[in-house]
């Protein structure tokens, strides 16, 4: 009986590829880098300026915010291992302009006309779905309750573009335990006017105030500005629909003194206000 010959063991190589050019793995790492930079702006966050002191002194005039575009829950049940959740009050977020729908002559008589759905405003959340909202004498009522805020006296200061400028604070009343953690700024005048019992109501406030009492609709939101004297808000065009937030403003990445810069883009790398940098918004 002969024995078998064994049988001879293949050796495999493994093919040596040449290396890349340089300017190959550069694009490469630039590509990857653009794909997911463009991931994170389209799906996580966003970048946005705020033109206007409807928010100060929260937010000021020329800060520059970071938006969690992922924060909130866009309906269903949102996936155990995202940190997801449901819109609150006191939120502060960036939404499209959902524009006028009862005086929308108003969005453009402007001098510079808005456009609904193309401009990004910034207010903070007060009014939830299916609550009523009034705004009566300077202060806030939810389902016919006072809504605990901290207010706080804030006058713009004189001289010129004082509204580029943070407003000058003094506190009037004490902070009472269950108040809100956010505050909310009044001028002088309208408080003195309250207390000589005169009505602060605007002509333009057309949604929460005394005699229009108004109750949220469905997957929609009531949204005020923090310089209260000074915004335009859900008490002029209405509610915010769901579709058209945007998402919850995190933080100041960069802040620049607008009325020193002088509005150009050189001038604002070159005024920045460095205690803004960093700023958690709350």
């Amino acid at each position: 009986m002969s024995e078998k010959s064994p049988k001879k063991r293949e050796i495999k190589t493994k093919k040596v590829e040449p290396p890349k050019p340089v300017f190959v793995e550069y694009f490469e790492s630039f590509t990857v880098t653009l794909i997911m930079a463009l991931f994170g702006m389209t799906f996580v966050i966003q970048a946005v300026t705020v033109p206007t002191g409807s928010m100060q002194n929260t937010i000021l005039v020329g800060d520059y915010l970071l938006v969690n575009k992922f924060v909130f829950n866009a309906g269903g049940n949102p996936l155990p291992f995202l940190p997801q959740r449901e819109i609150e009050r006191g939120d502060i977020i960036v939404f499209k302009y959902p524009g006028n729908k009862l005086k929308p002559k108003m969005d453009q008589d402007r001098p510079t006309p808005i456009i609904p759905y193309k401009i990004n405003y910034v207010k903070r959340v007060i009014g939830l779905p299916g609550e009523t909202v009034e705004f009566r004498q300077n202060e806030v009522f939810i389902n016919g309750e006072k809504l605990p805020e901290q207010r706080v006296m804030g006058d713009s200061p004189p001289g010129p573009n004082s509204e580029l400028s943070a407003l000058k604070t003094r506190e009037f009343e004490q902070h009472q335990p269950g108040e809100s953690s956010y505050k909310v700024y009044y001028s002088q005048n309208s408080l003195d006017a309250v207390d000589r019992g005169q009505s602060v109501t605007r002509p333009s406030f057309e949604y929460g105030v005394p005699g229009k009492r108004n109750v949220v609709p469905p997957n929609h939101f009531f949204v005020m500005g923090d310089s209260r004297d000074n915004s335009e808000d859900s008490r002029v065009w209405g509610f915010v629909p769901r579709e058209l937030i945007v998402g919850r403003a995190m933080f100041v990445y960069w802040s620049c003194d607008r009325y020193a810069s002088g509005g150009s883009f050189f001038g604002c790398l070159t005024n920045p206000r460095l205690d803004r940098i960093g700023k958690f918004i709350k």
